[in-house]
């Protein structure tokens, strides 16, 4: 071998080395560009999700605009600025009482009255307890999920004063004040966070199978029933069931009304399209698609009812039917065919007009109808999950409605009977005839002229 064949030798060599190390390197960079991407893809996932949850919150913050502007509008003028203290105190304090108690009440986790491993697994219990909420590491914007632990609390926090602000509408004109905002306090702050353990908690309501998306019952129809209780305590307002039959109070706004219930419909997407839990295309579209169909076949039905019924296209009913859609398919917003959708508003439509009507025959007075539209609609909507998709049985379904629908109707009958025991709970008829904005308020919402 010479020595140009020996020289050639080792360069091959050294060259296969340097070609083996060269394809190395490459390798492990393009390891590490593609779990650089990997994360990547997994941060903008996350903020993706996290935005479009703290978005829906912003949504469903509008719907207490809504209910501001609905009850008000469908409540007489006289009683404008007692509507609207109203709802804000609700807001303000639902959420002040969801930190302090409600949040970790609502979703207490592991629990010594766990049935399952000791307690350290999963909850699946009736008496939930709360605490301030803060995340457990200190960390304000840790990963709780898809989203931050922030995020989650703030999203639910919005919710939680939703059950309250059913009850305002329904007891409108003739409550007294200080006692609504103790009794809102206690539905709020303890009630509602207890009734939503048993579902979203992982509390007893798990065991049963039952399925509530967004909350047809743990929300509306426990609203609805709470309202229910208070009403029949509280009485109808003077004049409005006669001798000579029901004689309307009128509101005294019919454009305010008709701009809450498009606000309410707004914040609808919020609040169903929130609860997909992320910013999956396909999730969130299909549940804005079914809410919105089944919003429109409400008020068609509403439309067409109330026409057959009352021999003339009533406006309020129509803006009833559309909350009633919404309010029915809340519960299986994600779980019911885009066509079954429009069936579920449909029934819903003609549900909250008769509703009404019955309530009415009955001398139970609700000035918005939000008995008929959160409680009757809300059951009707928990129960068509079970009937229009496969995502829960009949049984599961009236398990959790007979349990939330029962706690809500006795806890507020309850504390609202103690209410009305310790000083009354009914304004004077002076002051009802006055007008609670200057009998409560000193100030009426229009002026003097």
């Amino acid at each position: 071998m010479n020595k140009i064949t020996t020289y050639n030798n080792r360069w091959l060599l050294a060259g296969g080395v340097s070609l083996l190390a060269i394809t190395g390197m490459a390798t492990a960079q393009d390891a590490v560009t593609a779990e650089t991407a990997t994360a990547a893809a997994a941060d903008a996932k996350f903020t993706v999700n996290n935005l479009w949850l703290l978005i829906s919150a912003f949504l469903v913050f509008i719907m207490h605009l809504g209910f501001a502007t609905l009850e008000s509008g469908l409540t007489q003028k006289k009683n404008c600025v007692n509507i609207l203290f109203k709802n804000v105190f609700i807001i303000t304090t639902g959420i002040l009482t969801y930190y302090f108690w409600g949040f970790n009440a609502h979703y207490p986790g592991a629990s010594p009255f766990s049935v399952e491993d000791g307690g350290t697994a999963a909850w699946n219990g009736i008496f939930a307890f709360g605490s301030p909420a803060a995340p457990g590491d200190g960390d304000q914007s840790s990963a709780y999920g898809d989203y931050t632990y922030w995020t989650d609390f703030i999203f639910q926090a919005m919710f939680a004063a939703t059950a309250a602000t059913i009850v305002s509408g329904a007891v409108a004109e003739r409550v007294k004040l200080g006692k609504f905002m103790i009794f809102a306090l206690l539905l709020v702050g303890i009630a509602y966070p207890l009734a939503g353990s048993w579902h979203w908690g992982t509390g007893i309501l798990a065991k049963f199978g039952f399925y509530d998306f967004a909350g047809s019952t743990v929300v509306h129809a426990f609203g609805g029933f709470a309202a229910l209780a208070c009403c029949i305590l509280l009485g109808a307002r003077k004049g409005k069931y006669t001798p000579e039959g029901i004689k309307p109070i009128l509101g005294h706004s019919m454009p305010l009304a008709a701009i809450g219930v498009f606000l309410l419909w707004l914040g609808w997407y919020g609040f169903n399209g929130g609860s997909v839990l992320n910013a999956d295309p396909a999730g969130v579209s299909l549940v804005f698609v079914t809410t919105t169909l089944a919003a429109c076949g409400g008020a068609v039905a509403a439309m067409i009812v109330s026409k057959l019924v009352l021999r003339k296209p009533d406006l309020s009913m129509a803006l009833n039917g559309i909350l009633a859609g919404l309010v029915g398919i809340t519960a299986g917003a994600d779980a019911i065919s885009v066509p079954m959708s429009i069936v579920v508003g449909l029934i819903a439509g003609v549900i909250v007009v008769f509703s009404i009507l019955f309530f009415d025959k009955i001398k139970i007075d609700d000035p918005v109808g939000a008995i008929s539209v959160h409680g009757m609609c809300g059951i009707w909507g928990t129960l068509a999950v079970a009937l229009f998709s496969s995502s829960a049985t009949i049984m599961g379904q009236l398990v959790g409605i007979v349990m939330v629908c029962a706690f809500a109707f006795v806890f507020s009958f309850v504390v609202f009977l103690i209410l009305k025991i310790v000083g009354g709970v009914r304004v004077s008829e002076e002051e009802e005839a006055e007008g609670l904005d200057v009998a409560e308020h000193g100030a009426p919402a229009y002026g003097l002229n």
